[in-house]
This record gives structure tokens, sequence and C-alpha cells, in this order.
């Protein structure tokens, strides 16, 4: 098991153009509500969460001496701007479908600015690690696992493959810059007790509201189906929680999970054999 970022990872943006489908299908995800809207609520929280993982970083980037960390900053920084593009893109199409999505990116950015306003650089810089660990895990088991996106519209699966590509080449980014300007572990554990808690709300708030929209809300039988979707025997999520509680343990270092065999064999996806061969050197 790999400990650190694994030597030579390269973390560079792709300049991706995925020209959504115009109008979005309502329920793209396979004809399934619970399970379109579970990525379309957590779409709406990337731009302003991504913004802030940018400004978290950035404000240690001085501080940092190594020039391998110093390059792979500014890799994070360029895939993490792209995805807020992509994901607006997203959001605006999701209110044309009528859901309020003004509301939900309003009560994402206020807690965003008490979170800038109260919370010391250290402690927005463990969020930033925390909630990283969160979209790495999921990335991953979107990558391996086809039941996330069974039956997906072909470009919404391409790009929720895209964004967890990336998210899994620079997983370890805020992680290893707090390392060297911080370090507490306690600081970590807190955060992301935070972190996943209003991840969580959020994103379960953003569902139930287009539910509702779509009628919905009070179908027992989506919810009973969505939630096995998740967490029942064959649960998409169910295989997480140990890689997820793995962040809590002393020492522990996003890498520890090397999934560099999958990054390399989505890479050829998304760049071609030759130029994923090249990353990989």
């Amino acid at each position: 098991m790999a400990s650190t970022t694994p030597q030579g990872l390269q973390i560079r943006p792709r300049h991706m153009d995925f020209q959504l489908p115009n109008p979005l299908p309502r329920h793209w995800n396979g004809g399934d509500a619970f399970k379109t809207h579970l990525f379309d609520a957590m779409s709406v929280l990337f731009p302003d969460g991504e913004r802030f993982f940018i400004d978290s970083v950035r404000q240690f980037r001085d501080r940092i001496e190594d020039p391998v960390l110093k390059e792979q900053i500014r890799g994070f920084i360029g895939q993490e701007g792209h995805h807020s593009r992509e994901h607006l893109e997203y959001s605006q199409r999701l209110r044309e479908l009528g859901y309020d999505i003004e509301r939900m990116e309003k009560r994402a950015r206020a807690r965003i600015r008490y979170t800038q306003k109260k919370f010391s650089p250290q402690r927005q810089l463990a969020a930033t690690a925390a909630l990283e660990h969160i979209t790495a895990i999921m990335a991953d088991g979107l990558l391996r696992n086809g039941a996330y996106m069974a039956a997906a519209h072909p470009t919404m699966a391409r790009l929720w493959r895209w964004h967890a590509l990336e998210e899994t080449e620079h997983k370890a980014v805020a992680f290893d810059v707090y390392n060297q300007v911080c370090g507490s572990r306690k600081l970590l554990r807190r955060a992301m007790v935070m972190g996943t808690f209003f991840f969580v709300l959020d994103t379960t708030r953003g569902l139930a509201h287009m539910l509702k929209v779509d009628g919905l809300l009070w179908n027992w039988r989506v919810w009973r189906d969505g939630i096995r979707w998740m967490w029942g025997k064959e649960g998409v999520f169910r295989p997480l929680i140990r890689t997820y509680l793995d962040f809590f343990k002393d020492g522990f270092h996003p890498w520890e999970h090397n999934n560099l065999d999958l990054l390399h064999a989505t890479r050829v996806e998304f760049d071609g054999p030759q130029q994923a061969q090249a990353s990989a050197a």
C-alpha cells in the first residue's frame, strides 16, 4: 500500500466541452428519479464548493517549497476550475427543468462565507482535505462499479467519469499541503465529521426538493429502492464505509488506497493510449 503520493503523478486539467443535452432528460440516470437526483444534488454543490477548495489551498501556496507539490497545486486548481465551469452549465439545465437551484446555491454559499469568516485558514484547509477524501472514494466507486451509472445518458455518464478521474488524480493535493503547513490529525478528524454532516444534509435536501418538484417526494417505493441501491446488500456505497473510516486512522494518507491501475485505465478513455502512457511515465 502506498503511504505517499506516487512519484511522477501528473495532474493536468482536461479542457472538456460536454455539450450537455438540452433539455436535460429529467431522469437521465436509467429513468430513475432517485439515482438521477442524487447526482444532480451533488452537482449543484460543486461549483461553490470547488471554489472554496481552490481558495483554501491558495492561502498556503506561497509556503510550499517542494517544486513537485507546487506543480500539483497548479494542476489541482486548474482541474477544480474546469469542474466548476461544467457543473455551472449542468445547474443551468436543472434550472430550466423547474428546480429551485438558486435556493440550494444560496444555502451552500452562506455556509462557505461563514466558514471563511469564522474558521482559521488551517481549518478551511482541513475541511478541503476531508471533503476531497469523500469525493475521492466516491470517484473510485463510480469508476469501478457500473451500477452507479447503469443505463445513464452517455453524455452525463462521461461527465461524471471525467470528474471522477480528475478527483482521483488530485485526491491527495490538499492533504499533502495540509501536512506541510499544519498536520494536526485532531483538526482533520473534526473537519471530516463536520464536512460529512453538511455534505449529507445538503445533498439530501437537494434530492428531496427535486423529488418534490417531480411529485415523488412521498412515493415510498422511490425511497425504498433508492436506499437499497445505496446501502443494501449490493449497495453502491456500502464498500465505501471502510475506506471512509480509514481517514480517521493515525498516519493515514489518501494514496493508501492505491488505485493507480484504475486511474491509468480511465486516462486511456479520455486521453487516448499514447497520452495516457506518457502521463504514466
